[in-house]
């Protein structure tokens, strides 16, 4: 599928949309009606027909568990999950109340086994689907900002259906709080600042909180981008100027002085930008498993 609608802040800039919507009205292009949600069911099978081991993102373009998205299809897709045993997929949302919802259904399971005989699965994938364990799905949710935490992480807790459970902080837009999912099951940690237009600077600290969070709790961290800004303090001496504190705050204009932990960040743009925080790449995965690709 390909397509989506808002449901949060992190949405107001999405790249996805971006990209799509210029193609709008393009007879024959596959983005021909936008960012509108469209099914492609003849892509369904792609998968199957590949031998060698892939790392296959779900959905950088839409979002499998959008209301638009029949519980039918989605059965299918886990169907060819679970066949496809030789590659790894990742599946990202921001509408995890539905992902449990379904995860937890057993008609949903009764149709994800249907769809699979039709594939002549190996003992190994019914096995699989008949435990509600698939071991090369890596499930995630988005978290941009606090308030999501809880709303998103906790469904995905409840979820104990993929071998990795992630969370994917980008746009990163305040400081979190993920301690108490660390603790309790979260296995892999994204984060990263927003490009584009419109970008909104990511504070260095809030990267540096979640990288210390992850740190303490031995869960892999993966610092994917700094985004269209970058901390001044880095080198970078070009570019508008953006002074932001922890709070997320702008202290452009402000006749009265910046608070404390207000920086200056230069929007240099993504390439210039890098994904240096505090002198490295921050490149770590969960151990173990086949590195599956990080969302575009």
């Amino acid at each position: 599928m390909t397509g989506c609608t808002k449901v949060s802040e992190g949405c107001d800039h999405c790249y996805a949309e971006t990209f799509a919507e210029r193609w709008r009205g393009v007879a024959g292009h596959p983005f021909e009606q936008g960012f509108d949600v469209r099914l492609w069911p003849e892509r369904l099978t792609l998968p199957l027909q590949w031998r060698k081991p892939r790392r296959v993102f779900l959905n950088s373009m839409s979002d499998l568990w959008h209301e638009a998205v029949g519980a039918n299809l989605i059965a299918q897709v886990f169907a060819v999950i679970a066949v496809a045993e030789q590659h790894t997929f990742q599946v990202l949302t921001k509408r995890p109340g539905r992902m449990c919802s379904l995860l937890a259904d057993t008609a949903f399971w009764g149709q994800v086994g249907a769809a699979a005989r039709v594939y002549d699965p190996s003992a190994e994938a019914m096995a699989a689907i008949e435990g509600r364990f698939l071991p090369n799905l890596w499930l995630g949710v988005s978290v941009e900002t606090q308030k999501w935490a809880p709303v998103r992480l906790g469904k995905l807790a409840a979820t104990s259906v993929a071998a990795v459970r992630f969370a994917s902080c980008e746009p990163l837009l305040g400081e979190l709080d993920i301690r108490w999912w660390l603790a309790r099951g979260l296995e892999w940690v994204i984060a990263g600042g927003e490009s584009g237009p419109g970008a909104r600077p990511m504070h260095p600290d809030w990267a540096r909180s979640l990288r210390d969070q992850c740190r303490a709790a031995g869960v892999p961290f993966f610092f994917k981008q700094w985004g269209a800004f970058a901390p001044e303090a880095d080198g970078h001496d070009h570019g508008g100027i953006r002074l932001i504190d922890r709070r997320g705050q702008s202290w452009n204009r402000m006749e009265i002085p910046a608070r404390s932990d207000a920086v200056r960040m230069r929007r240099v743009g993504k390439g210039r930008a890098g994904r240096m925080l505090d002198g490295r790449t921050w490149d770590e995965f969960p151990p173990g498993r086949l590195i599956a690709a990080t969302h575009g």
